[in-house]
Formats: structure tokens, C-alpha cells, sequence
């Protein structure tokens, strides 16, 4: 139910200007992919356009260090209140293409993985519990 679901991407802002761009991104196609009403919508302006919308929600991009992100990804993973849980493996960014990444994936462990960033999606009490006291990226 979209009323009472929020999300979040939380990222490692020492990351470069790019990459930081790219992990965010990447987190909300992922995102929007395994909750497709996050952003699965078309709306017409007066002269008849019509565009596919961006969200239905806030997306804040919050900040947390590289031990933070991995916290909240391991509180993410076995907790039933976790609707949608997008992490990016720094591993992922020497593989370009996604059979590289399905075959790469297996051979490592996110317990002992740099975490670029996670993207988190639940009900809103509590996303806002993991993610509370984490600052707005800026």
C-alpha cells in the first residue's frame, strides 16, 4: 500500500561526484523495479503531453559511511518489514555488463564487500526508524 510505504538511498558521500550520480540511480531503477507503483504512472499536461512520472514518493538521498550503509543493509535483510532492498556493491563496478554481475555475484560475501550505497523500501515508521538520524546528502 503506497500510503504507508516510504523509501530511502543512502549513500557513501565520499564517493566521486559520478559515482555517486550512478549508484544513485542505479539503486532506483532497482527500486522502482520491484515496486513498480513507486513510479509506474503517465500524466497529461493542459496541452494534451503526456510523460511517465518519476515517483509517487519523496526520494531522499540520505549520507552514512561505509560501516552505516552495511548496518542498515544487515537490519534490512532479515527484517519482514522490508519491502525493497537495493545494495550497491563497490565489486559491481568493474563489471559492465549484468551476466558479468549474476556470475560475479555469487563468488562474494556483502558482509565483507564495500557497500556504495542501499536503497530501502517499507512501511514509513520504519524507514524512518533506520534512517532518522542520517543527514540529506548535500
Amino acid at each position: 500500500m503506497i500510503e504507508d510505504l516510504r523509501i530511502a538511498i543512502i549513500i557513501n558521500p565520499s564517493l566521486p561526484l559520478g559515482l555517486l550520480a550512478n549508484t544513485v540511480g542505479a539503486i532506483g531503477i532497482g527500486l522502482a523495479a520491484k515496486l513498480p507503483e513507486l513510479a509506474n504512472q503517465r500524466l497529461s499536461d493542459a496541452r494534451g503531453i503526456t510523460i511517465d512520472i518519476s515517483s509517487r514518493l519523496p526520494v531522499p538521498i540520505l549520507q552514512a559511511d561505509e560501516e552505516a550503509i552495511k548496518a542498515l543493509l544487515f537490519k534490512a535483510i532479515n527484517d519482514s518489514r522490508t519491502q525493497a532492498m537495493v545494495p550497491f556493491p563497490a565489486f559491481a563496478r568493474s563489471l559492465h555488463q549484468y551476466q558479468e554481475y549474476q556470475r560475479e555475484f555469487p563468488l562474494h560475501t556483502l558482509a565483507t564487500e564495500t557497500i556504495d550505497g542501499v536503497g530501502l523500501a517499507g512501511p514509513a515508521k520504519w524507514i524512518t526508524s533506520l534512517t532518522g538520524s542520517l543527514r540529506l546528502l548535500r
